[in-house]
């Protein structure tokens, strides 16, 4: 019997191929957009992606390259910490997870939600920069 953690790895290294192998423009991408991003299933505490994309927003803190950005994954779970900023989006409180940060592809972005406002950009570009200097 093959555990549900296993099928989650099999299903995400499926999807993972697929997102690899896939030929397609770069979308447009601005820091401070807040996207859909494939993160897939990971070990630990590590952040999982949902649905059947294994997927959750991120917020782009950096843009590498046109097709390279360094992302903070969210949720809408309320958490306390250095490690977490709070800000809403669209009338939904949500969380940037600072210690999750990390760069992806842009073929693990597949919708743009929308945009933070100046303010919390400032404030999670300067909560990132307190907790990683």
């Amino acid at each position: 019997m093959v555990s549900m953690h296993v099928k989650r790895f099999l299903e995400w290294i499926g999807l993972k191929d697929s997102l690899h192998s896939k030929e397609c423009k770069s979308p447009f991408v601005n820091e401070g957009d807040l996207w859909w991003a494939s993160l897939g299933e990971n070990v630990g505490f590590e952040i999982n992606g949902k649905s059947d994309k294994f997927s959750r927003p991120v917020i782009v803190l950096r843009k590498l390259s046109r097709k390279f950005y360094f992302v903070i994954p969210t949720t809408t779970q309320n958490r306390k910490g250095s490690w977490y900023v709070p800000f809403r989006q669209k009338g939904v409180w949500m969380v940037a997870c600072l210690h999750q940060a990390r760069a992806i592809d842009y073929r693990r972005l597949h919708s743009k939600l929308g945009r933070l406002d100046g303010q919390d950009q400032k404030q999670i570009k300067r909560k990132f920069r307190e907790l990683y200097r």
